[in-house]
């Protein structure tokens, strides 16, 4: 999948791209006509670097009921004849997933179209699942033949229909056709539910794969050998040793991270990380600089695994380095450390914005560490991360570390969370937000009657407006 192209955070599209409070509040002050060509463009070219994590579906659904948008740009998109040609699910997936928060916002023109896809299109099992979870079961009950008329019957058929049924996310559709009288539709079912939990006792009895040896030796060639094929056993292997190895094995273990084998030298590197070893941190400072980037890479995943005070004092040595060993130590001290690190922590922070932009992997670490150490210098920095970065999630850490940081957050930022795509950020705002402004009120209230919204979103905001609360 291609990097999603995002636009500039000052405009309207780049803001909706990151699902930022404000782009909602643009879009409704902006011309219906071009709310929607923004709004249709995020759904229908999903701007979301991680599809998995983050949150858009519901903050685009909302958006489309205050523009009572109409979904003629979906439909064509997902009867598109790339649908037969592009079978990724991520082309269509983020469009199904706001269907289906339409049709729990009862638009029936959403289920309608939620129908009909699962009836004839590729990612029709995304499609069944938003079905399970809002149609009815007359509904449920009559895509039963245009799903199984996927699968041949054929031994091949069945087995893709045990597969379909074992790994899917919503159960309900399939129990409804299981209770069919129908032979062909209650009887195949039924048969591929037995076989899916027959397939799962057996993988569960014979879990596939080596295993190691029960020795020092054994288990170090077994971490070599794995590594050979393309497979990282570092970390299980080293919970092989710690539970094979006695102190008499000490001194082989350290020779292995030493000098050993790449794979040998990564497991005793995580070993002896894990036993907090005396030695092991110069162990680990060495194997930094290795040529092998796998030992380089285990070595530094072996410090960050290391809770010790020990480990925290090295990394105030270490913070300084140009390399990934550095910047493991800045992610230390921002998990660990004290209030002494701050300086190293905001300079981290600062190098990380000014090196690698507003979406640098150690940003995350770095953003919560400022609010954990409560570093009020940092504000400027994290409002800079929360303006341009295009991760929601580290949108929604900036936000948190800056209701620690910015006394100007309950006024400025908190606001426009409340319209945020993440729920924690929105759980957040409704913590802070200051109720001056009229737009909190009135969207406090909101999501408090909202259905679809989270839970504990739904709990921070009657801590607001509880009948014992004059502030709403």
């Amino acid at each position: 999948m291609f990097e999603p192209a995002i636009a500039p955070s000052g405009t309207m599209l780049g803001l909706l791209q990151r699902g930022r409070g404000d782009g909602t509040l643009h879009a409704l002050a902006a011309p219906r006509p071009e709310a929607l060509a923004a709004l249709h463009h995020c759904v229908l070219n999903d701007p979301r670097h991680d599809w998995q994590v983050e949150n858009r579906s519901l903050y685009y659904a909302r958006l489309y009921l205050d523009l009572d948008g109409g979904l003629d740009e979906i439909e064509s998109h997902l009867f598109d004849a790339e649908d037969v040609l592009d079978t990724d699910e991520n082309r269509t997936g983020l469009a199904l997933a706001v269907l289906g928060h339409l049709a729990s916002y009862g638009r029936d023109d959403a289920l309608v179209l939620l129908r009909k896809y699962a009836r004839t299109g590729t990612n029709w099992a995304w499609a069944l699942d938003e079905l399970a979870l809002r149609d009815d079961d007359a509904g449920l009950r009559s895509l039963a033949g245009p799903v199984l008329a996927r699968f041949a019957v054929s031994a091949e058929g069945e087995a893709e229909l045990s597969a379909a049924v074992r790994d899917a996310f919503e159960p309900r559709p399939w129990r409804l056709w299981a209770e069919d009288p129908r032979d062909a539709v209650g009887g195949r079912v039924r048969a591929a539910q037995e076989q899916g939990s027959f397939d799962r006792w057996q993988r569960q009895l014979r879990p596939a794969g080596p295993r190691p040896g029960w020795s020092v030796q054994a288990i170090f060639d077994w971490a070599e050998e794995g590594l050979e094929r393309g497979a990282v056993l570092h970390v299980p292997a080293a919970r092989c040793l710690s539970a094979v190895a006695g102190p008499e094995d000490r001194s082989a273990i350290l020779g292995a991270a030493r000098d050993g084998t790449d794979g040998a030298r990564c497991a005793a590197l995580h070993h002896l990380a894990e036993g907090r070893d005396p030695a092991v941190l110069d162990l680990i400072e060495a194997a930094a600089q290795s040529p092998s980037r796998t030992v380089s890479d285990a070595a530094v995943a072996a410090f960050e695994r290391m809770c010790g005070p020990e480990a925290v004092d090295r990394a105030r040595g270490w913070v300084h380095r140009p390399d990934t060993l550095g910047a493991s130590a800045a992610g230390v001290l921002a998990s660990r450390g004290t209030a002494q690190d701050a300086p190293l922590v905001l300079g981290a922070l600062r190098e990380a914005v000014r090196a690698d932009g507003p979406d640098a992997p150690l940003l995350w670490t770095l953003v919560d560490g400022t609010g954990r150490l409560g570093i009020c210098a940092a504000a400027p920095v994290l409002r800079h991360v929360y303006r341009e970065t295009a991760s929601s999630h580290l949108r929604q850490r900036a936000a948190g570390a800056l209701a620690a940081t910015d006394p100007s957050f309950a006024s400025g930022f908190a606001v426009e969370c409340l319209w945020d795509c993440e729920e924690t950020t929105r759980e957040v705002a409704a913590l802070h937000a200051e109720t001056g402004d009229a737009r909190v009120a009135d969207r406090l209230r909101r999501l408090a009657a909202d259905p679809a919204e989270e839970a504990e979103v739904q709990t921070a905001v009657r801590s607001r407006i509880g009948p014992d609360t004059s502030a709403v």
